[in-house]
């Protein structure tokens, strides 16, 4: 699980969208029915499509950008550092990547 496990980060259910979002971008898939029931259990059905939607649509982005070698402009680079820093970024195998000064 992630750094912020078990912190209140003021979203509601929010243990439950960190861990099905970080199962969604595994390959667990008991962890993922897993995690998929826990959120559908606080969910109502059309937030937890709502939920996949937006998994979904940032991971075609995210691959999008990927291939076509969208890099980070400087400032960018220079403005995020201790947030990706912060979410571990680097951990995601996407984070190959990035340019080395990511």
């Amino acid at each position: 699980m992630n750094g912020n496990a078990g912190r209140d980060i003021g979203i509601a259910h929010a243990a439950e969208l960190l861990a099905f979002t970080e199962a969604v971008m595994g390959s667990d898939e008991d962890a993922l029915a897993r995690t998929r029931a826990a959120l559908r259990a606080v969910l109502s059905p059309e937030g937890y499509v709502e939920v996949a939607a937006i998994i979904a649509a940032f991971n075609v982005v995210d691959r999008v950008a990927d291939s076509t070698g969208i890099p980070l402009d400087d400032m960018m680079v220079a403005m995020s550092g201790d947030v990706r820093e912060q979410l571990g970024l680097a951990r995601f195998a996407s984070s190959a990547n990035s340019r080395a000064t990511l």
